[in-house]
């Protein structure tokens, strides 16, 4: 039953991804079958030629003989250099569609999914997994069929030359592969393990390359090796299990074809004795008894590689078969223009034995902004993640226009609902692709604008390539100020109805953040806009404040009012903050 199931799981995976290639699989077939023709001819041109040469025959038909088959050798490599061709773009033209769709896949899995999996252990998944298959897509299976046919072929010739030799080959090779293929079925889940501990270690270095800086100023970096020497070391040995498991098949067809040979050259001397057959026979009966041995052994490797594609395949069809906690919206239309925002009775946790949010009630009529305080961990940040939809909530509904947003299509909330998050990600890229997140579409003045309404006009006009200048964190003078309003350019040219700024002056200087104010206050025109942050002069900017503590709401309505309030809670972090005492 799991052998009919992995047969299918193959064939699923080679008619998705190979279909678009059948030109190039035809081709690739037939230069293997052409190869096939050649080895066996050439044995067989040569046992001629000894048997000639021997007997006397004119030197003109000697020449004959050995040009044929020098002809034969050089068509071989022909072939060789045609086969590895074809086969090496089957297997990239293959693997990369299998690429692309992983990282597809992928971007549309929720942030729940890529909190439990470390980026390290998913490029393992996309890139090493992916590679182990390079070689099942180009030549496994044709190899398989073609040396399978090599060898009836070879077969079927000794057993007409010589039957005593043909039958004692056909039990020799027939051993060899059952026990080959005993082998695999119980080497299979090693190398799983040993995929599994290759993303283990790749997630565990991606992790503690990310967390550099806080290693090295906490002196960790022995304790960061040590752990990295242990983790090979497991690795090592998982890798060292698998490795064994599917060395065993070399050593028991190498064994099983040294018995073979020996036996053949046996008969063939007692043969050859008796006056049954010519030297030049005996000389055939050796070279096809040596060529069973290769396409024996290319199907042992075939069959050791399907070991560690089934392993793989295994690992990405669990991974393709993740499917999104979110269910996109059967597309239900916004209201054009600004959008009024709703949480009615929300509770939201991200593991459900921890909530997050309790019960909350909160409208934000359309144009109005909403202030957002707490303490750390209070659930501010977490408010936020609802309305774009990264998150479903548990309990209660999030309405845009009114709408309830598992009604509206993913992409439609997201083309209305901008995000300046505290964690600004810079890519490798250009100032212009930083900007519009690559869309080609976008003109220059547009981005101009968009760096002028920040205050980052004359820093981008200074850069050494201008629009094109590529950016990475502390490059080019790049402040983590400059880093997050050039995170709030990118909304500027997003454009949305909604506006969620998370923290947005959080790592800015006095005079910065001024700037940002000023920027953010032009943006927020016109707009609903929601603002989470600790330092409180930005929520000057806010229409209501909404304080949360432990998830519940702790006080909610107008600004104004509340900070007149002297028994207010926002009332009493006006005064501590203007005191420099941050709560």
């Amino acid at each position: 039953m799991r052998a009919f199931i992995t047969l299918a799981r193959y064939w699923r995976l080679l008619a998705r991804y190979l279909g678009p290639h059948r030109f190039w699989m035809l081709a690739l077939g037939s230069i293997v079958a052409a190869t096939i023709c050649v080895q066996i001819a050439t044995p067989l041109i040569a046992g001629r030629f000894i048997d000639r040469a021997v007997g006397g025959a004119p030197v003109r038909q000697l020449i004959y003989l050995t040009l044929l088959t020098t002809g034969l050798a050089i068509g071989a490599k022909v072939l060789t250099v045609a086969e590895s061709y074809v086969a090496e773009n089957i297997s990239w033209s293959a693997t990369n569609a299998l690429r692309l769709d992983l990282v597809g896949h992928l971007l549309r899995l929720d942030p729940t999914f890529h909190a439990a999996h470390t980026p390290g252990e998913l490029i393992e998944r996309v890139d090493g997994d992916v590679d182990t298959l390079a070689r099942f897509f180009s030549r496994s299976i044709v190899y398989l069929l073609g040396n399978s046919v090599l060898i009836l072929g070879v077969l079927a010739l000794l057993i007409r030359i010589e039957w005593r030799i043909g039958l004692a080959l056909s039990a020799f090779v027939l051993c060899a592969l059952v026990i080959a293929l005993w082998i695999r079925a119980r080497a299979t889940t090693a190398w799983a393990a040993e995929r599994q501990a290759s993303a283990d270690f790749y997630g565990y270095l991606g992790e503690n390359l990310a967390g550099l800086e806080d290693i090295r100023s906490s002196g960790a970096t022995p304790y960061v090796l040590h752990r990295t020497a242990t983790r090979m070391r497991t690795w090592l040995g998982v890798s060292i299990n698998a490795g064994m498991r599917g060395y065993a098949m070399v050593a028991s067809s190498t064994g099983l074809f040294g018995l073979g040979t020996a036996a053949v050259l046996a008969i063939s001397v007692m043969r050859y004795q008796s006056g049954a057959i010519s030297i030049g026979t005996v000389y055939l009966i050796y070279r096809f008894t040596d060529m069973l041995q290769q396409p024996t052994e290319q199907i042992r490797d075939e069959v050791q590689d399907l070991q560690q594609a089934d392993a793989s395949i295994g690992r990405i069809a669990t991974l393709l078969g993740t499917q999104p906690e979110l269910t996109d919206g059967a597309g239900a239309a916004l209201p054009d223009g600004p959008l009024s925002v709703q949480f009615d009775n929300v509770s939201f946790g991200y593991r459900t034995e921890t909530i997050v949010l309790h019960d909350l009630n909160v409208s934000i009529a359309p144009g109005h902004v909403l202030g957002v305080i707490g303490r750390t961990g209070s659930g501010k940040s977490t408010l936020t993640r609802l309305l774009p939809r990264l998150y479903d909530p548990m309990r209660g509904v999030v309405r845009l226009g009114g709408v309830d947003l598992r009604t509206v299509s993913l992409a439609a909330i997201r083309s209305r609902v901008g995000l300046v998050s505290q964690d600004i990600h810079l890519f490798n890229a250009s100032l212009r692709d930083n900007l519009t997140i690559f869309d080609t579409t976008v003109p220059d003045c547009a981005l101009e604008a968009a760096l002028q309404s920040v205050g980052l006009e004359t820093w981008a006009s200074n850069l050494s390539h201008g629009l094109d200048t590529v950016l990475v964190s502390g490059a080019e003078g790049l402040s983590a100020g400059q880093a997050q309003l050039l995170a709030c350019a990118r909304v500027f040219l997003t454009d949305p109805d909604v506006l969620i700024l998370d923290e947005p002056s959080s790592r800015l200087d006095p005079a910065t953040e001024r700037l940002v104010h000023a920027a953010l206050e032009k943006l927020l025109v016109g707009r609903t806009g929601i603002i989470v942050a600790h330092r409180l002069s930005i929520i000057e900017l806010a229409d209501d404040v909404l304080v949360l503590e432990d998830g519940r709401i702790r006080e909610y309505g107008p600004r104004i009012v509340l900070g007149a309030d002297p028994e207010s809670r926002y009332a009493e972090l006006l005064t501590l903050s203007a005191a420099g005492v941050n709560r």
